[in-house]
């Protein structure tokens, strides 16, 4: 996988292209950025009636979920940068580095003249902690009414996990990079209270997506 970081003072010889790294430890992180803006678009093309040039035209569905600056509606998840967590799982398997360096051309058609470029990848098995806090409100609103929302932002949810996994996450997906997945998905309430059943339901929602 390979989401870019800062290379504006990069020595000579160094990697073209390095990816984004956790500034304390230096260990690859995944921006939450980037797993949000991800899976929105994912999620776009899946909802949305027609193509939009801006998120906050997107269907009510996703601004719902997503919010909108231009609506001034709040998004209702947020997601945490993911570190990562089996650095020294990895190391045990030989690993020297997290990460690796792959040389990659590009060759003019019309005098074969190459360009070589060096590009930084995370390397497989490498697995990354993920945290979304998902926020609702009650105000105003009954509580079927809330269930019903929560199920079906549950249900988008697990919609924008499984569009992921067939598509890729980071760039260059097209040559192979960014391939995920999501697993050991649990649902917490942490804050507040929930109608009868409906934390069961989440779960489940997130279960069967998995089992997909």
């Amino acid at each position: 996988m390979h989401i870019g970081g800062s290379n504006a003072f990069a020595a000579i010889g160094a990697v073209d292209s390095p990816v984004v790294k956790d500034a304390r430890t230096n260990l690859p992180m995944i921006p939450g950025s980037s797993l949000r803006g991800k899976m929105r678009a994912l999620l776009a093309k899946a909802y949305n009636d027609k193509m939009v040039s801006k998120p906050d035209h997107d269907c009510p569905r996703l601004i719902r979920l997503f919010g909108s600056s231009e609506k001034k509606q709040a998004s209702r998840i947020l997601f945490s940068d993911m570190l990562l967590s089996n650095a020294e799982e990895l190391r045990k398997k030989g690993l020297t580095s997290l990460t690796e360096v792959k040389f990659e051309n590009t060759i003019n058609r019309l005098t074969a003249v190459a360009n070589p470029r060096q590009i930084e990848r995370v390397v497989q098995g490498s697995e990354f902690g993920m945290d979304l806090v998902y926020e609702v409100y009650a105000t105003e609103k009954d509580a079927e009414e809330i269930r019903q929302e929560v199920v079906e932002d549950f249900e988008t949810i697990a919609t924008g996990f499984k569009l992921l996994e067939y598509d890729y996450l980071g760039g260059n997906g097209s040559r192979g990079y960014g391939k995920v997945e999501f697993c050991d998905l649990t649902v917490e309430c942490v804050v507040g209270a929930l109608p009868d059943g409906l934390l069961d339901c989440c779960e489940k929602i997130l279960s069967e997506f998995r089992n997909a």
